[in-house]
């Protein structure tokens, strides 16, 4: 995901020499399925080429060992190099004006556009659009219509009463109707005050319900490049906040793209880490010495914070009291799969939302398309909503009441399921 910004600033400098084709080899059993594929181009807004290689047979022709890896391939199909990790457009771009110039020379390039067939030229217009995450709070809800950048706040039947933002990806502060976001995520909410993480902007917004204006608080826009420590919040780059949780004057942002949880005070204005080292890994222990892999969903209880530790198909919890954290369910990067049962046995598949409701604990088990309930202290886990559901990918659950609520991102839409009887429904989100 920190590629393809810097790989579409390419494509839009170089239009004349650059062709960028991706090459989709998957981590996950359900990322091997094309249809799950075409639902990430689209989500993500991807407008190249992209070639399914489940198999892993691409990677392995080109010896490829990590994700991201770039490769260069000259005019003629030849390997020139590659590059092992994220990078930044700038460091490329001097690299192919050099290829560009010498292979110019040669008379080797072609110049003429590559024709590409979006596919989202193909989709109909529609009123949420990969939503990814969703919130309760009192008669509100709170959605991150993320595919549309913008946040709608409806009552609990759908009703849409007010928007935020004006829809096109970008950073920029202001009234509900000029706002920009890019890609937002998680919500926390608190009175007429709401907190959004804006993924792809590296950036916290508030949202003055009242006075209807967006502001930035922290992040610089710019995606972080090395680990720090923390700072004044507005001077600290981040990097990929994907969920909020809200308690005590203390804003906790799952800070997926460091592999750890951040703490933002709201009074002071500033930011540091609160839990994990930076590492990806799964390694319980105290906060700061933990290990963690892409955290993206999170749900404060009693002190503790419960986190869907996506890359590690986990949930786990960090007690900030007794400075420790443990994992619920889940054993380590490449330990995933769908099986209900009681701690170790257990396995989910990326999951990416939680909520803590009466004791347990709701996980959306994004890539097995399941809603998953987990008992905490027995680690009893158990498929709430299952293949009858008809969810797609669900990004997010929050609870209300006797109802939970649920981003069922692929399906582009709210789904809301009663906690004792199981049946769920589709929320009609009318504007």
């Amino acid at each position: 995901m920190h590629v393809l910004p810097q790989l579409e600033e390419l494509e839009k400098r170089f239009p004349d020499v650059l062709a960028v084709i991706g090459v989709h080899s998957p981590k996950f059993t359900a990322e091997r399925e094309l249809k799950n594929l075409r639902q990430a181009v689209l989500g993500y807004d991807i407008r190249h080429p992209v070639i399914s290689d489940p198999k892993h047979t691409i990677w392995s022709s080109y010896a490829v060992s990590a994700w991201p890896t770039t490769v260069f391939v000259d005019p003629e199909g030849c390997y020139i190099g590659s590059h092992a990790g994220e990078f930044e457009a700038a460091d490329f771009a001097e690299v192919i004006t050099d290829l560009a110039d010498d292979f110019g020379k040669e008379g080797k390039l072609n110049r003429s556009p590559m024709p590409v067939n979006l596919e989202r030229d193909k989709e109909p217009a529609r009123t949420l659009n990969f939503p990814g995450k969703v919130l309760a709070d009192n008669d509100r809800l709170f959605i991150a219509d993320t595919g549309h950048n913008r946040i709608l706040v409806t009552d609990l039947e759908g009703k849409v009463n007010t928007v935020i933002g004006r829809g096109e990806p970008g950073l920029q502060d202001g009234d509900f109707e000029s706002a920009a976001f890019w890609f937002p995520y998680g919500m926390a909410a608190d009175n007429n005050l709401l907190y959004v993480a804006d993924t792809w902007n590296h950036s916290i917004r508030r949202v003055d319900l009242d006075s209807r204006r967006v502001e930035r608080i922290a992040g610089t826009g710019e995606q972080a490049r090395v680990y720090r420590r923390g700072g004044t919040a507005l001077e600290t780059a981040l990097s990929s906040p994907w969920d909020l949780a809200l308690g005590d004057g203390m804003l906790y942002i799952a800070m997926a793209g460091m592999h750890q949880i951040w703490s933002l005070d709201l009074e002071k204005g500033e930011v540091e880490v609160l839990v994990g080292t930076g590492r990806e890994d799964l390694g319980d222990g105290t906060l700061q010495r933990s290990a963690l892999g892409q955290p993206s969903g999170l749900s404060l209880a009693d002190g503790r914070l419960y986190f869907a530790d996506s890359e590690n198909s986990a949930v786990r919890v960090a007690d900030i009291q007794e400075d420790k954290v443990e994992t619920i369910i889940g054993e380590g990067l490449f330990e995933f799969g769908d099986k209900d049962g009681v701690g170790p046995a257990v396995r989910l598949q990326h999951c990416l939302g939680v909520a803590h409701h009466d004791g347990l604990i709701y996980v959306a088990d994004t890539y097995n398309n399941k809603i998953k309930r987990i008992n905490p202290e027995t680690r009893l886990c158990e498929t709430f909503l299952g293949p009858d559901a008809g969810l797609w990918e669900p990004g997010g659950v929050c609870a209300s009441g006797d109802r939970l609520f649920i981003a069922d991102t692929n399906n582009h839409a709210i789904r809301v399921a009663d906690v004792a009887t199981k049946q769920a429904s589709t929320l009609e989100v009318s504007l």
